[in-house]
């Protein structure tokens, strides 16, 4: 067994580097908004609003491409996005304007959105069941280093250059992406996709509509987007649970949210070493439940008023989960979807990070109380285990 995960080692560190778009588009120019607002003549939460537009057209571009992908084939769709997204990113190195840096913010969310959909949907035409979960926990293994390093290489590029350097190099990052992929995950297009549509041309709408009425998976849709935004609520409030409620300056900021990091990458590890043990399956549950207690934790500490050291490992178990749930989940939802797997890929990454920037624009109108924020994380976190209900009924209607 232990020779095939480094048969599969270079197809995850490109697909970890392709899905490292993601969080580097959204982390990387988060130092820049000063700066930004400064030369753009605006407020910061006027550039902030970019996240918002980023994250609402991603979900617009997974949902378009996850089934072109199924129709045209990944390489088509994911090099198309890579283009998109380059030829973007430079015409906003090239903006003046907020409202330019907007539209192109947009068309290169909507490229990403096309590039980000078939990572999952290749992982599902190599592999299945626990090989897919192994694989899926190798991905996030190398993922969990982007957000971490992202806004320090932003940083970097914003004293070098300005914030337009940032979106130079994320323009020539998705080029660089394109020829390791053509050579590692293309290298045998009949294996690593589909050139022509399995089958004959269904649309969009109808493709959508089998996916859904696939109901055993439906609860792992929901799951997700419920444990995504645990995360998403943690990171819209960070700043003010740490450095407003306990004081941390920004410094002891930085080392308080890279905790969290290294949980994650803890738990990915555990993972990994534990799939052919137990299973994707079962694991996913364990991590939910941990998850969930340590939101408990988190719910007493905040309303007893206990201190950092009592919160902060709290959090980091509460957010260290997502390194074990993210990759079970994904592995599980994607294993009954042998055709539309690029549409069912769509489908829950839109529904992630739709729903999540949602419940994560609804927290900040919360009032300003660390109990306010562990209580949306506890709601989110009481979906997660409803879903963990419903999968297990499924299961034994089945048996």
């Amino acid at each position: 067994m232990a020779s095939r995960t480094p048969s599969h080692f270079p197809l995850a560190v490109v697909l970890a580097l392709t899905a490292a778009i993601g969080p580097f588009s959204l982390d990387a120019y988060l130092p820049a908004f000063p700066a930004m607002a400064e030369s753009l003549g605006v407020s910061i939460s006027d550039v902030a609003l970019s996240v918002s537009v980023y994250i609402f057209t991603m979900s617009i571009g997974q949902l378009i491409g996850g089934p072109l992908s199924d129709q045209l084939g990944r390489q088509k769709i994911m090099f198309s996005g890579l283009i998109i997204y380059s030829v973007a990113s430079l015409l906003i190195w090239q903006s003046e304007q907020l409202e330019s840096v907007l539209a192109f913010r947009a068309l290169q969310a909507f490229g990403a959105g096309w590039t980000l959909v078939s990572v999952p949907a290749l992982v599902r035409d190599r592999v299945q069941g626990v090989e897919a979960a192994r694989l899926f926990s190798l991905i996030g293994l190398i993922m969990v280093v982007a957000p971490g390093i992202a806004p320090t290489v932003g940083g970097a590029l914003l004293t070098l250059g300005g914030w337009p350097f940032i979106f130079l190099f994320l323009a020539l990052y998705a080029l660089l992406v394109i020829p390791l992929l053509k050579m590692i995950a293309f290298k045998d297009t009949g294996k690593a996709a589909p050139s022509a549509p399995p089958g004959p041309k269904v649309s969009i709408f109808k493709r959508y509509a089998q996916v859904l009425a696939t109901r055993q998976a439906l609860p792992f849709l929901f799951w997700q987007a419920a444990s995504f935004s645990v995360l998403m609520i943690f990171v819209t409030h960070a700043s003010f649970v740490y450095q407003t409620h306990f004081g941390a300056n920004e410094h002891t900021f930085g080392l308080l949210f890279g905790a969290n990091v290294i949980v994650m990458l803890i738990a990915n590890l555990t993972n990994r070493s534990l799939l052919e043990r137990f299973g994707s399956r079962r694991i996913l549950r364990g991590a939910t439940c941990i998850q969930a207690g340590a939101i408990v934790v988190l719910l007493l500490a905040s309303v007893f008023d206990a201190g950092l050291y009592v919160f902060l490992p709290a959090m980091m178990v509460s957010i260290g989960m997502v390194g074990a749930i993210a990759p079970n989940i994904q592995a599980s939802f994607i294993e009954y979807f042998g055709v539309n797997s690029g549409t069912a890929a769509a489908l829950l990454g839109a529904s992630q990070f739709g729903i999540a920037g949602v419940v994560s624009a609804l927290s900040s109108r919360l009032p300003l109380s660390v109990t306010a924020v562990v209580l949306a994380m506890a709601a989110c976190s009481a979906v997660t285990l409803w879903m963990l209900v419903l999968s297990l009924r499924q299961e034994r209607a089945r048996t």
